[in-house]
């Protein structure tokens, strides 16, 4: 980068704090900006519209303390876990924050440039990152009550003591839109007498105030200093949140957007090749609305993906999530959507809102009560209360049908990990879904937290045991996914962005077409949503003519383009017409 093109950077940054704060002059609040990422004329250019992935690429979501070892630092245990079992099948790991905390499982960060002492030190969060494209949370909506900043907020101290957002109990706070029922405002007795914070999530999690462009050099700081200890990926927890106005909604803000468009500008100069990911728990368009124009979010989460895909298995229609699927647009280059169907948190149901009809939601969420989910809830506008998310594993969740309970739970599970695998986008994967981990009703008694049930903690011995065990759920389901895993990283057909269509085959078998971005691979994803034996004819599928198709799940081979093949329950074919 050239001096020219620094002077350029200075524009731009400028410009984007002008939308930001208004006609103030943040010439020097860019400088400061510019200052605090270390950047100089001798970082590199970033290259617009450049894919900063392809099939190869799968990503782990895992706490750093998800699998433990007697003296031994979780992390390291971790690290000594994804040697032995996931080498070459994983290329990236999210760890969830691995920070200081009060609450909330790492969410309420105490401190944000220190690890927590308890899973290990930056030399182990470093050791991953050589190894493995690291995913950092960037928890920048809140932060613990227990922070110093918050302790100096109360104190009226610096840094900190202008860094929440306050507000009145007189304000008219009806048009808020929040992921919670407890209440908004939290009372806090300080040196200046009492104020009242913005509590979005809980009232150990304290909003901060963008609005004052301290908070956003402290937040760029941090950034700096996280690009340094090798994080790659940064996952911008809750930013939907981020600016409030009064008299709005105080979601999805033109400011909001406009934050992470300067965080990208500056993380790509600093450390080109580096990815943003905006975690936006909320409808489809407004989700993809983070996308900006490929200048905002790198990645954003395909959230009506778990709670459509697991209706799909439980009712055995399909039509929910193809018409979902139908209506994705393609990504640009340089943009890509995160496929998951579990992660540390429950099967989120706004994302579903408009796309399974209220008695379609309220049938999910019985059915898996059944089979041991709990339910959190959210207050609408009108005080009423309305399901959230239903909080459960994954592996539980594949335990029946609408029904009741069946023995096609293994093969329900893995036919969901199928679909995802052949899916537009990069896969993520929650360690427990390796792991065929069942619900933890004793965490969430322990810690009467409903998020709890699907936040177990694994003896690694105990689990070293199972996995050696042949028969058991472990060791069959991490076995058949690392099978799956290594047939899609090979596939052109399954880069992130290559194209996608999907195919009308009826209600019972969900279809997709995969074509390589060179147009010379095709790949068929043809999977039976159903727990009994469904028959397609290929002539309705409209193979292309080639010498042969192939099935790289079976390695079934198929001349006949109009032969009619037999799905058994939840069985997948990835019809291939070349390897590679």
């Amino acid at each position: 980068m050239s001096q020219a093109d620094l002077e350029l950077l200075r524009q731009r940054v400028t410009a984007h704090l002008d939308r930001i704060y208004g006609g103030n002059d943040n010439s020097s609040l860019a400088e400061q900006l510019i200052e605090k990422m270390a950047l100089s004329a001798d970082c590199s250019m970033p290259e617009p519209h450049s894919n900063l992935w392809d099939q190869e690429d799968i990503l782990l979501i895992t706490y750093g303390d998800s699998l433990l070892c007697p003296n031994e630092k979780p992390l390291r245990t971790l690290r000594r876990f994804l040697h032995e079992h996931l080498h070459g099948c994983v290329s990236a790991v999210h760890i969830l924050p691995f920070f200081p905390w009060s609450s909330d499982d790492g969410f309420s960060v105490i401190n944000y440039v220190e690890v927590n002492d308890a899973l290990g030190d930056w030399k182990d969060v470093e050791a991953i990152a050589s190894e493995f494209d690291l995913m950092s949370d960037l928890v920048i909506n809140h932060c613990s009550s227990r922070s110093l900043w918050f302790e100096n907020f109360k104190a009226g101290r610096d840094p900190g003591q202008n860094y929440f957002r306050l507000a009145s109990p007189d304000d008219d706070l009806s048009m808020v839109v929040r992921p919670r029922t407890s209440p908004l405002l939290k009372e806090v007795e300080t040196l200046n007498g009492t104020r009242y914070v913005w509590c979005t999530f809980s009232h150990d999690q304290i909003d901060l105030d963008f609005s004052n462009p301290t908070v956003l050099l402290e937040f760029a700081g941090i950034v700096r200093q996280y690009l340094d200890h090798g994080v790659r990926i940064f996952r911008l927890d809750a930013v939907a949140f981020l600016w409030k106005e009064l008299g709005t909604t105080c979601i999805n803000l033109p400011q909001t957007h406009e934050i992470i468009r300067l965080l990208r500008l500056l993380v790509e100069h600093a450390s080109p090749g580096t990815i943003i990911i905006t975690e936006t728990n909320i409808p489809k368009q407004e989700n993809l609305s983070y996308f900006g124009n490929a200048n905002e979010a790198h990645t954003v989460y395909n959230f009506p993906l778990p709670p459509l895909l697991v209706n799909t298995l439980i009712t055995g229609d399909c039509r929910a999530l193809r018409d979902w699927l139908m209506s994705m647009p393609p990504t640009q280059q340089g943009t890509c959507y995160l496929n998951f169907i579990a992660s540390h948190d429950g099967i989120g149901l706004r994302p579903a809102e408009g796309l399974l009809s209220e008695h379609e939601l309220n049938q999910l969420v019985r059915t898996l009560e059944g089979f041991g989910a709990r339910v959190s809830w959210r207050t609408l506008a009108t005080g009423q209360a309305r399901p959230y998310e239903i909080n459960i594993a994954l592996f539980e969740a594949m335990r029946g049908t609408q029904s009741g309970a069946d023995d096609w739970q293994i093969e329900r599970f893995i036919c969901a990990h199928t679909v995802m695998l052949a899916m537009e986008g990069i896969p993520a994967f929650y360690i427990h879904s390796f792991l065929a981990t069942p619900n933890d009703e004793r965490r969430v008694e322990l810690s009467q937290h409903n998020r709890a049930i699907n936040r177990h903690q694994w003896d690694r011995q105990i689990l070293e045991d199972k996995l050696n065990d042949p028969e058991t759920a472990q060791a069959r389901v991490l076995g058949r996914l690392k099978k799956l895993i290594d047939l899609r990283i090979k596939q052109k057909a399954f880069h992130p962005n290559a194209v996608q269509y999907t195919l009308q085959l009826g209600d019972h078998i969900l279809a997709l077409w995969r074509q390589s971005l060179d147009r010379q691979q095709h790949i068929f994803a043809i999977t039976n949503v159903t727990n009994c034996p469904r028959q397609v004819s290929l002539g309705e599928v409209n193979l292309p003519i080639a010498d042969k198709w192939t099935d790289l799940i079976s390695g079934m081979e198929f001349t006949d383009r109009f032969a009619t093949l037999t799905l058994q329950p939840y069985q997948s074919m990835w019809l291939c017409n070349t390897q590679g």
